[in-house]
């Protein structure tokens, strides 16, 4: 009931701003291509009073301000007063797993009769989706897949398994990467992709496994023993999957960096009221200039990183965001998160280091950020190649 009642708020606000949100992308456009005046500015997030005020940033427009202020109504109503156990900055499905890397997935390669069959109840919140990429023994390389899936008629024998899988434990569907020819010229020309149901004979699902972070959504490993599938399980192409994930990872990424900003602008207004209230040697923390100078350092930093993530996010608008770019947003801006909680952390004091506090649960909640999606040290090589490689 949770997941149904976000996915209708979110799917309210995402039918208003996405076609309004490129329309407001044009009248700037072609302001500027006439030598208009452009519309009128809206304040950027360096100027505002709180980095995560509503009505701020040109990238959006007052549909967005509806949406943003929709989605945090509802988790300030159906959210935060059922908390218990659960914590701040994670509660319940990893939700922008299911909505904003599964479900394109079937939205863009799947058939009419998969989309008509999975998207609905997904969108309704009544199908949790989840993505099987990562081995015991292939992480960041995908290449070094060993889930096998073969022939058997009109259909498919599915062997292997997966670990670290976000929403794995409660999924209802999983797209599973596979390897299906073991010939190719290369393991890139070799990889497909399936929907493999809950309960379907042979698949089983591993426990919860037990994180340093992120103790609200569930992942788990995952269990594939001669998985028999029917034809129609296959999602796209065979042997066109890793051409699929090249092209869907560029959103993973930016999701990704999205979430990072994000959580550095939470942390920062967190740690802003801590200290300007905080007493110390007879006056706030706030007073001493050492911590207005690590402010001072920190809003700088994440508004820069704002500044090139809205950037990212218009590119993406426009269809017009290389995996390159992607990676570079990932990076930086998860990089950036620990950064932050690190120094947000330290100017709590020892209140910072107990669970209570938020600084606390965001500080080992944005350990996973530089790890997964690929690595940093992957996203690092990824645009190494792009700037060395020959045309």
């Amino acid at each position: 009931m949770f997941v149904k009642k976000l996915n209708k708020v979110c799917l309210l606000g995402v039918r208003n701003v996405s076609g309004r949100g490129q329309a407001a992308a044009r009248l700037y456009s072609e302001a500027r291509d006439l030598g208009r005046p452009p519309p009128p500015t809206r304040p950027e997030t360096s100027g505002a009073a709180n980095l995560m005020d509503i009505g701020t940033r040109r990238i959006f427009n007052e549909d967005h301000d509806l949406f943003r202020q929709s989605v945090r109504r509802f988790f300030s109503e159906e959210v935060i007063p059922y908390h218990g156990e659960m914590y701040s900055n994670c509660t319940g499905p990893g939700f922008a797993m299911h909505s904003d890397i599964v479900m394109p997935y079937i939205c863009n390669y799947g058939t009419g009769q998969q989309i008509q069959r999975f998207v609905p109840k997904m969108a309704a919140g009544r199908c949790i989706g989840a993505i099987a990429m990562t081995e015991p023994g292939a992480g960041s390389d995908l290449q070094g897949l060993k889930t096998y899936a073969k022939r058997d008629g009109g259909g498919w024998i599915l062997n292997g398994n997966k670990v670290f899988i976000t929403n794995g434990w409660m999924s209802d569907l999983v797209v599973v990467v596979a390897v299906t020819d073991r010939e190719a010229q290369s393991a890139a020309h070799g990889i497909s992709l399936f929907l493999v149901e809950s309960g379907t004979r042979g698949f089983q699902k591993g426990g919860k496994l037990e994180k340093i972070g992120l103790k609200a959504q569930d992942t788990a490993e995952l269990f594939f023993d001669d998985v028999r599938l029917p034809g129609d399980a296959l999602l796209g192409e065979p042997n066109k999957g890793f051409y699929y994930l090249m092209n869907e990872l560029p959103q993973e990424r930016l999701v990704i960096a999205v979430m990072a900003v994000a959580g550095c602008e939470f942390m920062f207004q967190e740690t802003r009221n801590y200290v300007m209230q905080r007493k110390a040697f007879g006056k706030t923390v706030a007073d001493l200039q050492t911590v207005q100078h690590t402010l001072a350092e920190l809003k700088t930093e994440i508004c820069v990183g704002r500044a090139f993530l809205d950037n990212c996010i218009q590119l993406h608008a426009e269809k017009r965001l290389d995996g390159a770019t992607a990676s570079m947003a990932k990076y930086w801006a998860t990089d950036l998160q620990n950064k932050v909680a690190t120094r947000c952390l330290q100017l709590h004091g020892g209140w910072g280091y107990m669970w209570e506090y938020p600084i606390a649960k965001a500080f080992v909640d944005c350990r996973i950020q530089p790890i997964y999606g690929g690595t940093n040290e992957i996203m690092k090589e990824l645009i190494g190649r792009s700037i060395v490689r020959r045309k």
